[in-house]
């Protein structure tokens, strides 16, 4: 993927803007909230367990009813919306980039939470700075291969750009050392660490910048917008 000068300048004016993004900034009608939970502080300095969540030592299985299978040598990313430098990559062109290994805890809405998962792929935030997104690019909407059963409506879910290039939001393809299991999202499902788990897309297949927010598969059906597990942020409120 060859950038021309210009591009270049762009995309270090874009991380720029990336590095002042106010992360605080993003919930702020949970300003001024203590967090809840219990055990110790993890590492993003919060309890451990988040409010009303228990510790489970395996990995449950929760999708919309189907699980496709996507072989590698037909998996493809589509990067779109409002940046400088759209594009799609293969499954040798997404493992051509960067990798990077993390340790990260896991928390499902429906009240489990997993500790220590380890994981291998690509940070979003390098996505990003690929894509060179607009100034007016403000959230984010991914979509998965997966469609409810006996319709054609994808899975989608929505997030603040400032939450998707958070360090620990990574575009996953190993777990434990292995291939990521195709019932867990394999070849490649999106992490959000400090969000309900819903906010990381599965079979992940397309990702797009926008200005607006756009409420994505859950967040239409009642869930919150927001997704915060240490504020027992798991149904929309009336202001959502």
């Amino acid at each position: 993927m060859k950038d021309n000068p210009d591009l270049v300048a762009r995309r270090q004016q874009y991380i720029q803007r990336q590095i002042a993004l106010d992360k605080g900034d993003v919930n702020v009608r949970f300003h001024g909230q203590k967090p809840e939970g219990h055990g110790p502080v993890n590492r993003h300095g919060m309890p451990q367990l988040p409010v009303g969540q228990h510790e489970v030592k395996n990995w449950p299985v929760l999708d919309l009813g189907m699980m496709p299978e996507i072989d590698r040598k037909r998996w493809t990313l589509e990067v779109t919306g409002l940046v400088e430098n759209p594009f799609t990559l293969d499954w040798d062109g997404f493992m051509a980039l960067p990798q990077a290994e993390d340790v990260s805890d896991f928390h499902c809405v429906t009240t489990w939470s997993r500790y220590d998962n380890h994981w291998g792929g690509v940070r979003f935030k390098t996505i990003a700075e690929l894509a060179v997104p607009l100034p007016s690019a403000h959230h984010v909407s991914c979509t998965g291969y997966d469609v409810l059963p006996g319709s054609r409506i994808p899975y989608t879910t929505n997030l603040p750009l400032a939450r998707a290039v958070e360090d620990d939001v990574l575009l996953v393809h190993t777990w434990e050392g292995r291939p990521l299991p195709a019932e867990h999202g394999g070849p490649c499902r999106m992490i959000t660490p400090k969000l309900y788990a819903w906010k990381g897309t599965k079979w992940i297949r397309k990702i797009e910048f926008l200005a607006e927010d756009r409420k994505g598969f859950w967040e239409i059906r009642g869930y919150s917008n927001s997704a915060e597990p240490w504020f027992n942020d798991r149904y929309s409120t009336p202001d959502e």
